[in-house]
């Protein structure tokens, strides 16, 4: 997408008169000292507990949850629509962590589950990181984690059930009320029940997420996930999660997995999945800071009714610079470049076939007919613009060329080289 040089509102998303109802609403429960949401951290886990018939013991989830709860209390500044969301997220995160770990304890050989040369998919938000991962995860021997099962997780889906079952239909049925109330989300943001999700769905079942940072602004979690978290950890829950997906049956040759947040994390990736093959794209960063500072702030101001898209794009600015600078640290240092494929997404985006043929030959997979089929198929399926423009500025940010080549002035020497 090209970079709009003309002055462009701030963007707010699109709200129905259903949603500007339901915030209304709240405020006006709330003038009459009415509270309708708690966000006590110990009930919600004894809640989730209960619902599970488990309680779990990780230092590391329990540390996520507090840091993220007392955030979310004191920072978050939520709507009404907001508190019913986020909150509906966290507790189904909670006890979906808690059923797999409830599981994994009575069937421990599940974390003898072989996880192969896994592929990631890694990169700054809006360098086609998203539409790249759905685009191979047609090849019919990747798995990725699909949306639903993220959202969804206990049981484990079998052979039966991994394309039609209850809980497919229930998140599909989410997303459209999603839709509905908040239009604007698909002409940003590529999301569908039954197609693959990020691994940032995966770490929020750990509560070391950059998930919940997207939706409402939470500087001290955001501050502690990025400086304090345990990434190690965090990447071991991660593996434990694949191996439960995969212990009901559906083993793939090769697991696809994407998430521009591996940029803060490589060596903990590579330490536990040291066979993995990555797939780095690149964009300049004059491009997709603008775009990630509209998609942020457009998803924030559902949530609350105080977005300040200056924060919120001086936020972006900041924490991707930094989350770069840390990867090119790790890459330096691990010297794995052989497992390691940089794309230009102005390459992909112009051939995004070619581009599927440069990968598969550099790790030396093979592409059937049929599969390469089942790619081209999909592409047809996913013309430009689909649910409509999405329009973004620099300008609109009070964002500058200058802010972003100081920050990324790494990052822009590094692509140089490419």
């Amino acid at each position: 997408m090209k970079l709009e040089t003309s002055s462009l509102q701030a963007p707010q998303t699109g709200r129905t008169k259903a949603l500007d109802l339901i915030n209304w609403l709240g405020r006006l429960f709330k003038r009459f000292g009415i509270t309708l949401f708690s966000w006590d951290t110990e009930t919600m886990l004894r809640k989730a507990e209960r619902s599970a018939g488990f309680s779990i013991d990780s230092a590391e989830f329990l540390t996520g949850f507090r840091q993220l709860t007392a955030s979310i209390q004191q920072e978050a500044s939520l709507n009404t629509f907001g508190h019913i969301a986020l909150k509906r997220t966290v507790e189904r995160a909670a006890q979906g962590r808690l059923e797999i770990e409830r599981e994994l304890t009575r069937n421990p050989e599940i974390l003898e589950e072989d996880i192969t040369e896994p592929t990631f998919v890694i990169g700054l938000p809006r360098t086609g990181t998203t539409i790249l991962q759905a685009l191979l995860s047609r090849d019919s021997r990747y798995r990725s984690p699909l949306a639903w099962e993220c959202l969804l997780p206990y049981p484990a889906p079998t052979p039966e059930t991994y394309r039609q079952n209850p809980r497919i239909d229930q998140i599909r049925k989410e997303f459209e009320q999603l839709f509905t109330l908040v239009p604007d989300f698909r002409k940003m943001h590529y999301m569908e029940a039954d197609e693959p999700q990020e691994c940032l769905g995966i770490t929020a079942l750990n509560f070391a997420s950059y998930q919940y940072v997207c939706l409402c602004t939470l500087p001290s979690y955001a501050d502690w996930f990025f400086n304090e978290a345990d990434q190690l950890e965090n990447m071991r829950w991660h593996k434990r999660f694949l191996q439960f997906m995969q212990s009901g049956g559906v083993r793939p040759a090769r697991w696809l997995l994407k998430s521009p947040l591996h940029l803060v994390r490589l060596n903990a990736l590579f330490e536990v999945y040291p066979d993995a093959r990555i797939i780095m794209t690149h964009r300049d960063p004059r491009e997709t800071v603008a775009s990630m500072s509209s998609l942020l702030s457009s998803v924030r101001s559902a949530y609350t009714d105080g977005e300040d898209h200056e924060r919120s794009s001086h936020e972006t600015l900041t924490f991707w610079a930094r989350a770069y600078d840390r990867f090119l640290d790790a890459r330096d240092e691990l010297g794995r470049d052989d497992q390691i494929l940089d794309v230009k997404f102005e390459d992909f985006a112009s051939d995004q076939i070619g581009t599927v043929d440069r990968i598969y030959a550099h790790f030396g997979w093979p592409l059937d007919a049929t599969n390469r089929a089942h790619m081209q198929d999909f592409l047809r399926s996913q013309p430009k613009d689909k649910h409509g423009v999405h329009n973004y500025s620099l300008e609109a940010f009070s964002l500058t060329n200058a802010d972003i080549e100081r920050e990324y002035a790494r990052y822009f020497t590094f692509l140089d080289t490419l």
